[in-house]
């Protein structure tokens, strides 16, 4: 008799051993964040677009007018090459030469500048998003939120609940 019982026993401990986990996942509460839709689609990230857009609007302005001269100064060149001396077309293309440099220059240091802004911005809008998930998370009682994902059932999906509440509406539950 003591040998049927260890069979039993050690079918019922790998049944609880298969049931137990599968209980407890079924009881945990799971939810997915997509980062790149609240930083393309929410408002805070539009109006960070529209903040960026007027911040360095009269800097894109004098490169399109750098632009508009070095290319001025092509057409001249080109038009006028034949009927300058040697000497007058070299100082004219060393001029272009300089010109075309310094509008290099410019575009890469506005670039640069540009980028350095737009991550500043976006860093502070995912930390915005990051403090309203935990927000969510814990009024709500999930046990884990999870950001980007290869794939990601949507029912499990609350972007839209993140958007809206960076938007300052009320969530819907």
């Amino acid at each position: 008799m003591t040998t049927m019982r260890f069979p039993r026993v050690l079918a019922v401990t790998v049944a609880l051993a298969v049931i137990a986990p599968t209980a407890v996942f079924a009881q945990t509460k799971i939810g997915f964040v997509n980062t790149e839709r609240i930083l393309r689609d929410s408002a805070p990230a539009a109006a960070a677009s529209k903040r960026l857009e007027s911040e360095f609007a009269k800097k894109q302005q004098d490169l399109q007018k750098l632009a508009g001269q070095l290319k001025k100064m092509q057409s001249d060149l080109e038009k006028n090459a034949v009927t300058m001396s040697d000497s007058q077309r070299r100082t004219k293309e060393r001029e272009f030469n300089e010109l075309n440099r310094e509008l290099q220059r410019r575009d890469r240091d506005f670039r640069d500048e540009v980028n350095q802004r737009r991550n500043e911005e976006m860093a502070q809008l995912l930390d915005k998003a990051n403090r309203v998930i935990r927000q969510i998370a814990e009024r709500e009682n999930y046990d884990a939120i999870l950001q980007d994902g290869v794939y990601v059932n949507p029912r499990i999906d609350i972007t839209d609940k993140v958007i809206k509440a960076l938007e300052g509406k009320p969530p819907a539950k």
